[in-house]
């Protein structure tokens, strides 16, 4: 079995509030932005870990962060997204 498969890997949750949270939309479908770009600078994360996006107890996003350089992470969520498709 390779090493990678051995090892257990454990992901984060970064929540946030739809209301105080900033993003650019990379990609859309049908007005709601499916992967988005924003500022991700807590060393706690990385890139495999969920981006929660919410707006009281509705989910507005949920996707998993795909990337994160310089202070920028991705993210998508191509089925439910909520957000929408604008530069925030």
């Amino acid at each position: 079995m390779p090493d990678e498969q051995r090892t257990a890997n454990n992901s984060q949750t970064y929540l946030v509030d739809a209301d105080e949270f900033s993003f650019e939309t990379i990609d859309q479908n049908n007005g709601q932005a499916t992967v988005i770009r924003f500022r991700m600078e807590d060393p706690r994360y990385h890139a495999g870990d969920m981006l929660l996006v919410l707006s009281g107890s509705d989910i507005r996003f949920h996707g998993m962060i795909g990337s994160l350089q310089e202070g920028w992470a991705t993210a998508s969520d191509n089925r439910g997204s909520l957000l929408p498709a604008t530069v925030q």
